[in-house]
């Protein structure tokens, strides 16, 4: 009896808090009440049911630095075998596995999920808001990833590792060449993930445009959401691409379609036209949010707000809408018509025309400012080095004469690696330095990392600039041996040798990391002194992000309002609850309630991913897997009143 009058008495509490708003309250009241509101249940429950961006983003920052590892590692082993000629120490089929999981667990499931996990993280602070626009979207989309993830893995682990490259090729990945069930595991694994990827890119888009904080025009939105703004919509219209190709293969594979089989009427360079129109913008899905990136690191150390802010932003549009015109760029040697070649060797040449109104913008920043050589400047100043490179030899390789010279040799690894490390790694182990007290409230050493810096920098430059000459020098990729007479077995030992400084160089990021969550200094608020909205927040931040949320009057909000920010009230603090505004102006319309913890966007995930697995055996698993599935998603979202009302 004690028990059901302590359950009428906290239902009787609730329903003299409901409707309650944060009008008049004092702070710690205020916090009080928002806390409840917001809270995630401790231990493993609250672990798996939890919606807060933060926690989901924190997750899927450690999953995909894990996954970062596995490939460093995979990448290791390849070096130690191709460090002298004729070496045993690898056998082909495990190198064949070994650069496919190394290439595709960092394209698909560390470069994409962590621009990704930085963006849920970090939107919502800094446009003003208490949550994503979809918070159970939000936590479904990282258990999706995750098992994606775990799949392909723990295949490899079996000795059942996809084995045809990151990118698949048919007919050596088809039903006619490809071994047991290694291209399917890939294939299923790259249609999983890329639901992940849809998902965050929804709720992304919703979030800015709904629920930016009033004030907040679209000429006052941070560079960074910028960024992540157009990401978003390239995902949007790319990812459909690769998940429509992978499961062609799987059909051709277990159904007994021809899709690709130019015996049964198909064509096998379909393959390649659907996966380079994902391919090539996916690049730009990871270069664009490194430039958001190095556009709000900048500000905060040369303590001037970014030169050409409307610049950037139409270029970072302009490069959204030229990456889809590039993809033919990648099948020079498959043997096109020239008319079709020159015009993709123009669309390659002329999106460098938008990254370097960029490069030019943080130069004059930079020029105009004062400024201060902290570590996540380093990495930026990095960044523009290594990448102006990288996008020098992506002009070069956008010539069909040369491509066909280099194409699959060494010099493509050179540019590809340069763009990519150089373009999207540099920028995000800035950020890391630049919001790790943020997201933990300790800040990291900057001794330790300013050796994290050199070592990384020198280690990656000396590992893949000889690549450029071993290629020009005609040695091939993806081969696990070469013959001693070829000359290359000098370059690849250096090669081998200067890897392991830039593994030296991540070694010590998580070193520092481990040794300033223990010992690190105190970070505050705003150590860095930013500008924008989420240094307005408690580090590490609330549940519920602001107590009171912002009110926008300024591009750099901030340093406009440095003696207290202006404020809006009228939201309940009994409830959760976000604001929702219009596109242009974040004139505020509607008070929206966000959803509450659940664990069924977890029960959701396990039941699809059982049924991706299962339907890699029988395509009965698709029929069979729908019933859980369905059930999943109906209680998910099955509607539920207040209590009382259920009463």
């Amino acid at each position: 009896m004690s028990g059901v009058a302590g359950k009428t008495a906290r239902r009787k509490q609730e329903a003299a808090l409901k409707g309650i708003r944060d009008t008049g309250l004092d702070e710690a009241r205020l916090h009080d009440y928002l806390a409840h509101a917001w809270r995630t249940p401790n231990g493993l429950y609250g672990w798996l049911v939890t919606v807060d961006h933060k926690l989901i983003a924190r997750r899927y920052m450690v999953t995909a630095f894990l996954f970062l590892a596995l490939a460093g590692l995979s990448a290791l082993a390849m070096r130690f075998q191709l460090a002298t000629p004729e070496a045993r120490h690898i056998g082909p089929d495990l190198y064949n596995q070994l650069f496919t999981m190394h290439g595709t667990t960092m394209m698909f499931l560390f470069a994409v999920p962590v621009m990704e996990a930085f963006a849920i993280y970090l939107v919502p602070l800094m446009i003003g808001t208490r949550n994503v626009a979809f918070p159970r979207l939000n936590a479904f989309s990282y258990w999706v990833y995750l098992s994606g993830g775990l799949m392909i893995w723990i295949a490899f682990a079996f000795d059942t590792g996809a084995d045809a490259g990151w990118f698949s090729y048919v007919p050596l990945a088809g039903p006619e060449y490809g071994i047991g069930k290694r291209p399917d595991f890939w294939a299923q694994m790259v249609t999983y993930t890329e639901v992940s990827a849809l998902a965050v890119a929804v709720e992304i888009i919703a979030t800015v445009f709904k629920q930016r904080a009033p004030g907040m025009s679209l000429d006052r939105i941070p560079l960074y959401v910028w960024s992540v703004l157009v990401m978003a919509f390239i995902i949007l219209f790319a990812m459909p691409a690769v998940m429509v190709s992978s499961t062609m293969l799987i059909l051709d594979r277990l159904v007994g379609t021809r899709f690709f089989d130019p015996a049964a009427g198909g064509d096998a360079l379909l393959w390649q036209h659907l996966f380079w129109f994902f391919g090539h913008p996916e690049v730009y899905i990871i270069f664009i949010p490194a430039t958001g990136f190095v556009s709000a690191i900048l500000p905060s150390f040369v303590r001037r707000p970014v030169f050409g802010y409307l610049g950037i932003v139409l270029s970072l549009i302009a490069i959204g809408f030229l990456s889809f015109g590039l993809w033919v760029h990648h099948m020079f040697a498959t043997g096109l018509p020239q008319l079709g070649e020159s015009f993709f060797t123009a669309s390659s040449m002329m999106i460098a025309i938008p990254s370097g109104i960029q490069i030019f913008c943080w130069i004059a920043t930079i020029w105009g400012g004062r400024p201060i050589f902290a570590t996540p400047l380093l990495f930026v100043l990095g960044f523009i080095f290594t990448f102006v490179i990288g996008g020098l030899t992506g002009v070069m390789v956008a010539s069909v004469p040369l491509d066909l010279q280099v194409h699959d040799t060494y010099f493509v690894v050179a540019h590809f690696h340069y763009v990519l490390v150089g373009g999207a790694v540099f920028p995000l182990l800035g950020a890391v330095y630049y919001w790790f007290p943020k997201i933990t409230g300790r800040m990291l050493s900057e001794r330790l990392g300013r050796w994290n810096f050199w070592l990384v920098f020198i280690g990656f430059n000396l590992t893949f600039f000889p690549m450029h000459m071993l290629g020009l020098q005609g040695m091939p990729r993806r081969v696990y041996t070469y013959p001693p007479a070829s000359g290359w077995g000098g370059t690849n030992l250096f090669i081998s040798i200067s890897s392991l400084v830039v593994f030296a160089g991540f070694a010590l990021l998580v070193l520092n990391m481990l040794l300033s969550l223990r010992n690190g200094r105190l970070a505050g608020d705003n150590p860095w002194g930013a500008s924008t909205l989420e240094w307005a927040t408690t580090s590490p931040p609330a549940s519920y992000d602001f107590s009171r949320l912002p009110v926008v009057t300024h591009r750099e909000p901030l340093w406009a309002e440095a003696d207290i920010l202006p404020v809006v009230e009228g939201l309940r603090v009994d409830a959760r609850e976000v604001l929702a505004g219009t596109v242009a102006d974040a004139v505020p319309q509607l008070r929206v309630p966000s959803a509450d913890n659940s664990i069924w966007p977890l029960l959701s995930a396990v039941a699809v991913g059982g049924a991706f697995l299962g339907s890699i055996y029988t395509p009965w698993a698709v029929v069979w897997g729908a019933i859980p599935v369905s059930i999943g998603f109906i209680c998910w979202f099955w509607p539920k009143g207040e209590p009382e009302d259920e009463e």
